[in-house]
């Protein structure tokens, strides 16, 4: 009896039957629970990383696109922003035309990261949701509020990778040619030089944090993110070929720019001979007034290709209620035919609401709320009544909704 039990082990690690759940029998030998689940590991991470994995070509550029092939989508559907849209089309073909260089070339050429700086509501991450969608590429977008330095209470600046990682199920090579975009990053900016009594951990030492990241290294990510699981085995990516775009409102720069290029905000000056658009000063922005405002020089220099959002226009916003593929009166158009009723929308009615957007300085992000406040009531009673088979949103219809909503407290802001 002893020698039938000492004949059934695991052939892998020696485990006694008794103390395995289950020993699976072969033709010359058994196999143990545990070391099937380790067999499983090793078989994964071979074909993560050297193995012929099928999937190593599952993100790449599509055949045959353009950085024009890249605009004309986003033209579909982000209104304006022409130079915003150049620089990031050109940012992500360059990217990839960089991974496709041979190895054995002499001249390296240098990932470009990517700056927007534009008001609230200008259409940052817009942006990168729009080429996220385009792009057959691993694709993550973090916000850069989350961030402290570590050993402080929230996210490490390795979780960036964290959610890449997690957007390409773990694939990762593919996560390493991979982008990211980093909204909100003037909310890591330096508070200012004087001394405080409070450490700023989600400011500059964040930015230190990153600059190795940006630049291009091999980083240990935990994959699971964060340090909820502290057990967790790292994971090693190399950043180099990773681009990372970065976007932030930048609130008050334009005093920066002001102050360099000697003029003001507000107010007449007759002074100089160059003209300044006082009411677009960020198109004057440079890398020296992001230092001002707070970034460090180390950062700035990591994100060489720096430009701007213009602010939105009154035309601007009524295109963008009606002509992109997912414009907003669309959304509705489409909500109120699933319940079987036409609706429109008059041309004094959609001139009203961008007017009212411009008021409120809330930028494209505002129109939602606008549009909401009009539309509840019709939402609301219209599928209850019988008989109902269309209904026009006029500007008379749309004064009304707003005076009776709480928007309409957004006056004196």
């Amino acid at each position: 009896m002893r020698k039938e039990k000492n004949n059934t082990r695991c052939s892998f690690c020696g485990r006694d039957k008794s103390e395995a759940l289950i020993l699976i029998q072969g033709i010359d030998g058994h196999i143990c629970e545990v070391c099937v689940e380790q067999a499983e590991e090793l078989i994964q991470e071979e074909l993560y990383t050297e193995g012929p994995d099928v999937r190593r070509d599952e993100f790449s550029l599509k055949e045959n696109v353009r950085p024009k092939d890249i605009k004309t989508h986003l033209d579909e559907y982000v209104i304006g922003q022409d130079d915003a849209k150049k620089f990031l089309s050109v940012a992500v073909y360059n990217h990839y035309k960089r991974l496709k260089q041979n190895k054995n070339d002499d001249v390296e050429i240098e990932k470009s990261n990517v700056l927007f700086v534009g008001r609230t509501g200008t259409g940052k991450t817009l942006l990168a949701r729009t080429i996220a969608r385009f792009l057959n590429v691993p694709f993550a977008i973090v916000d850069a509020t989350v961030f402290t330095e570590a050993g402080y209470v929230g996210e490490d600046v390795e979780s960036i990778l964290s959610r890449l990682l997690q957007v390409c199920d773990y694939n990762i090579p593919a996560a390493e040619k991979g982008i990211v975009y980093i909204d909100e990053v003037d909310k890591i900016a330096r508070k200012g030089d004087n001394p405080s009594i409070t450490r700023d951990v989600s400011g500059e030492g964040v930015q230190q944090a990153m600059l190795k990241m940006l630049e291009g290294t091999e980083v240990n990510v935990p994959p699971q993110g964060g340090r909820k699981h502290p057990e967790q085995k790292m994971v090693k990516i190399d950043t180099r070929n990773i681009l990372f775009i970065c976007g932030g409102a930048f609130d008050g720069i334009e005093k920066v720019i002001a102050r360099r290029v000697n003029t003001q905000v507000i107010g007449f000056s007759n002074d100089g001979n160059e003209s300044y658009d006082r009411d677009n000063l960020l198109q004057y922005i440079n890398h020296m007034d992001l230092k001002s405002f707070g970034l460090i020089p180390e950062l700035v220099g990591r994100l060489p290709v720096l430009t701007y959002l213009e602010p939105l226009t009154k035309e601007t916003l009524m295109a963008i209620l009606t002509k992109p593929k997912n414009a907003l009166l669309k959304q509705y158009q489409r909500l109120f035919e699933l319940e079987g009723i036409k609706l429109s929308f008059s041309s004094d009615a959609i001139d009203f609401v961008a007017e009212k957007a411009i008021e409120f300085n809330l930028g494209a992000r505002g129109l939602r709320s606008i549009c909401e406040a009009i539309m509840t009531d019709a939402m609301f009673n219209l599928p209850s009544e019988e008989g109902v088979d269309s209904f026009e949103v006029t500007k008379t219809y749309a004064k009304q909704q707003i005076e009776r909503s709480k928007l309409s407290k957004l006056k004196a802001a």
